[in-house]
């Protein structure tokens, strides 16, 4: 992109939906050619270049059932995203180099097989992010990227530190995740048992920052609230998956136990996310406040499933990492529909827009039933296994009622989502309608053709969720595999 100069008008737009399109396609034929009968332990698609051979580094990328469809996820919300910012004029030079040096950074998180390479993609999407807030985000755009920067810069230090720990304390002294998943029980052997649980600790907080668990959650509302429409789609849709997929791929593929003996917390952490974002979500008057709690509230539900240490459980979580990235930036979309045409996201200043803008009011309702979990859409599927699994958790005695009731307490989360959706449904599209919207226009073709590719992608999960849990169910299964050993 910054190769490239023109003055013709959406040049820089049609160059960067050409790159991410490219990106969708190749994505898609990576899900095609994937061997689902070698699936399960197995990366496929494996790349390996020398890097520094010196420190034992090298570029080593590949997918599994684990990081292929966040890989599909990345690809389609980036696309969407290039599409949702068409009107975007100043600097769209290199604005759109910034969204692309993201996607390439948050696909490279995705499918690292290098510890250092991830940390590095880790990093990489950090910087894009925070210039494009910072630049072309809301009245308080600095403070929101500075937050952000902030917040996950230092989370990140002890992710670094403790891959460095990792290499030279232990035996095997490599950086190699293949190699570090196959020989877990000789990982940690050498390390002391307050090192082990201190380097779990420190990888769980980067990653939780990234999630986000409450309390560590506070900058997402504010990058939320100050991020250009299409970046909050990204923001909502694949960033917070990062802190998720860290969770499972290295503190419950390096330290299964200690995700074992922290389930009930897992699950009590996944309840509060749940119930006090959907809580906060109903005492909102800005229209993304309220998703961006909503978020923080339904990423809890990926803890509670992690905490069921079953693959139901776990494939419920992994979907829902999938179907609340879909849904959200359907949201978000329909909020920046909203907000081009007012100017304003105040809920107190809407309402009745739906008698000039139908089409937008109708399509909002349904993706309101989808963020609920509505039958026959993807969110219920998820949601669904996450309660079974959870509620039927592999955990015995004590600990196994503990966290069938934080399920059971969690179930209240839905009552609550139902409640902070059509109160936010019925407060911009229904009721009287201020005398200064009568000028509105509904819902254009490109606003339409984002909304309706993201609503077949939630119809077709919802009435078939195989397509996606087919490639989901043997990476649960082998990342679960080390449970018998620990705790049986």
């Amino acid at each position: 992109m910054a190769l490239f100069k023109s003055n013709r008008a959406h040049f820089y737009h049609w160059l960067a939906a050409f790159w991410s399109g490219l990106t969708l396609i190749l994505s898609l034929v990576l899900l095609s050619r994937y061997d689902l009968n070698a699936a399960g332990n197995a990366f496929q698609f494996v790349d390996r270049l020398p890097w520094m051979p010196q420190f034992n580094l090298q570029y080593q990328v590949g997918v599994d059932g684990l990081s292929l469809p966040m890989v599909l996820l990345t690809s389609l919300i980036v696309c969407i995203a290039v599409f949702v910012s068409w009107q975007t004029q100043e600097r769209s030079r290199l604005y759109f180099a910034m969204l692309l040096i993201m996607e390439t950074g948050v696909l490279g998180v995705f499918t690292s097989l290098d510890l250092f390479l991830f940390f590095v993609m880790w990093e990489l999407e950090l910087i894009p992010m925070y210039f494009l807030i910072g630049i072309w985000g809301g009245p308080r755009r600095e403070y929101a990227a500075i937050k952000f920067i902030l917040y996950t810069l230092l989370a990140s230090t002890l992710m670094f530190m403790c891959f460095l720990a990792i290499y030279f304390l232990s035996p095997l002294q490599t950086f190699d995740v293949i190699t570090l998943l196959q020989n877990q029980n000789n990982l940690l052997a050498g390390m002391g048992r307050p090192l082990q649980i201190a380097l779990f600790l420190s990888l769980f907080i980067c990653f939780a920052v990234k999630l986000p668990v409450v309390p560590l959650h506070t900058w997402l509302p504010d990058a939320h609230v100050e991020a250009p429409t299409a970046i909050s789609v990204i923001l909502a849709g694949v960033l917070l998956k990062m802190g998720a997929y860290g969770m499972l791929r290295f503190n419950l593929g390096f330290f299964p136990d200690m995700m074992y003996w922290m389930a009930v917390a897992l699950a009590v952490l996944g309840m509060i996310n749940i119930l006090y974002g959907a809580l906060l979500a109903l005492a909102q008057t800005d229209m993304k406040r309220v998703i961006a709690y909503s978020s923080v509230s339904h990423m809890g539900f990926v803890l509670l499933g992690l905490a069921a240490f079953n693959p139901i459980g776990l494939n419920g979580a992994i979907l829902q990492m999938f179907t609340h990235g879909t849904i959200t930036a359907l949201l978000f979309i329909f909020v920046g529909v909203v907000y081009d045409r007012t100017h304003t996201r105040d809920l107190a200043q809407l309402g009745g827009l739906s008698q000039r803008m139908p089409l937008a009011a109708g399509l909002f309702v349904i993706t309101a039933l989808a963020a609920v979990g509505a039958p026959g859409m993807s969110g219920f599927v998820s949601e669904f296994l996450i309660f079974t699994g959870t509620y039927g958790n592999s955990l015995e005695g004590l600990n196994h009622f503990l966290i069938q009731g934080a399920t059971i307490a969690s179930a209240l989360g839905i009552i609550l989502a139902a409640a902070y959706t059509l109160w936010l449904v019925r407060r911009v599209f229904f009721g009287p309608m201020a005398e200064r919207w009568q000028e509105l226009s509904d819902i254009n073709s490109t606003e339409l053709v984002t909304v309706t590719v993201l609503m077949i992608l939630v119809f077709v999960l919802g009435i078939y969720p195989a397509l996606l849990v087919d490639y989901i169910n043997p990476a649960s299964e082998h990342l679960l595999s080390w449970l018998p050993k620990v705790g049986g």
